[in-house]
């Protein structure tokens, strides 16, 4: 009965903060990427001769995703997600504990649908969304690290959920989680370049020695 209620009270309390929601489908088209300037392609670093060199600055130019509010409000430095550019504490509170998918009686997907849904009559556009809504394992808690630091839990198996190289690239590429960063949803800006661009670096950096800067 008191898990019934505090769940009722938690989303009339999201609605009154976010408005009237319209089921009208995902959003299409939506031009994400403005203003967040272009990701340099792999050939950009064809100029840097020394191997390793070149393996550290593929990928400090792949941190420009990694470390954008779209992959960071999702991998948090505590069990509780961020919201927004400027990553403030997501609204409700939610406490993941152990769990990817939210605490007992208010998971993700009370309000996270597969699809990004948008807004009217809030200053929240949109409410995001992906069929495998989630917040990153603790192991992959990001916010808070230096680029050398992810880079190291990036490739480190103890932290990435067992993957390989191989794996990490294909995580990168293919993931639709991964994918959604941009494709984000009314009001919401996208990392810089595609999903494309971002795994071919990540490839890159693998093939390069998968050195992490210093």
């Amino acid at each position: 009965m008191m898990a019934t209620r505090f769940v009722a009270i938690a989303i009339a309390s999201v609605l009154a903060t976010v408005g009237t929601l319209v089921i009208i489908g995902p959003l299409q088209g939506y031009a994400e990427t403005s203003g967040s300037g272009a990701l340099k392609s792999v050939s950009d670093f064809d100029a840097i001769t020394d191997t390793s060199a070149r393996s550290k600055a593929i990928f400090e130019e792949a941190s420009r995703v990694l470390t954008h509010p779209r992959c960071i409000n999702c991998h948090p430095a505590t069990r509780s997600p961020t919201q927004g550019d400027d990553k403030h504490p997501h609204v409700p509170l939610m406490v993941a504990s152990k769990s990817a998918l939210g605490p007992s009686g208010l998971v993700c997907g009370t309000c996270h649908g597969a699809e990004n849904r948008p807004i009217v009559g809030s200053r929240m556009k949109s409410i995001p969304g992906n069929a495998h809504w989630s917040l990153a394992p603790a192991s992959m808690a990001w916010q808070g690290l230096t680029v050398s630091e992810i880079c190291q839990q990036v490739k480190d198996t103890s932290r990435n959920g067992n993957r390989s190289h191989d794996d990490l690239v294909r995580h990168m590429g293919e993931d639709h989680l991964v994918g959604w960063a941009w494709h984000p949803g009314e009001g919401r800006t996208a990392p810089p370049g595609s999903q494309e661009t971002f795994a071919a670096l990540i490839a890159a950096w693998v093939k390069t020695g998968a050195d992490c800067p210093n």
